[in-house]
């Protein structure tokens, strides 16, 4: 297997995500202490399926998205007891970087990972289309996510908001 079949071809690190225990804490530290902002929250994110190591769960999480150059920032809290890679995560006991995104072609992702022995964690699949798998990465996740265009076009505004931002109104609650 090349290097370019391998998990780390499939595409470029587009976001850094965090699971905090103190989320509001960890806002503050991004927007007041890194400059980083603004955040667009979507909170209690509806998905049509999400799946924690293949068992059908019922999720309520929300994230809140910011970009710090072309980076971008993402921050999750769970709102419920449901089993999850944000539950397990914290109830272990961990906090800091949760996992690396890329933005791939979903199927050559999940046939890599297949190939690669990579165990899908945690499934998501929007209502009306796109999907995001999260993959065990050596102690990490990577996430991957095939979405429609207006999902990243979406990202381009929070990137051109970021680009702009004054640090008025840090958390901006979309939907």
């Amino acid at each position: 297997m090349s290097l370019k079949e391998k998990i780390s071809g499939l595409g470029d690190i587009m976001q850094l995500a965090f699971v905090p225990k103190d989320f509001d804490a960890a806002v503050r530290y991004w927007t007041e202490t890194m400059g980083v902002g603004p955040f667009f929250e979507l909170q209690h994110i509806q998905t049509e399926r999400t799946c924690y190591r293949g068992e059908p769960v019922e999720l309520d999480f929300s994230v809140a998205i910011a970009y710090w150059g072309d980076m971008q920032i993402e921050l999750i809290r769970q709102h419920n007891d449901a089993p999850s890679i944000y539950r397990t995560w914290l109830d272990a006991g961990r906090e800091g970087l949760h996992h690396v995104c890329l933005k791939v072609d979903m199927q050559k992702a999940r046939a890599l990972c297949r190939e690669a022995g990579a165990e899908v964690m945690q499934e998501v699949w929007l209502p009306g289309g796109g999907e995001a798998i999260y993959v065990e990465a050596g102690g990490g996740l990577i996430e991957m996510i095939d979405f429609h265009e207006e999902h990243y076009a979406f990202f381009d505004v929070m990137k051109q908001e970021a680009a702009k931002w004054d640090g008025s109104e840090p958390i901006r609650v979309v939907g």
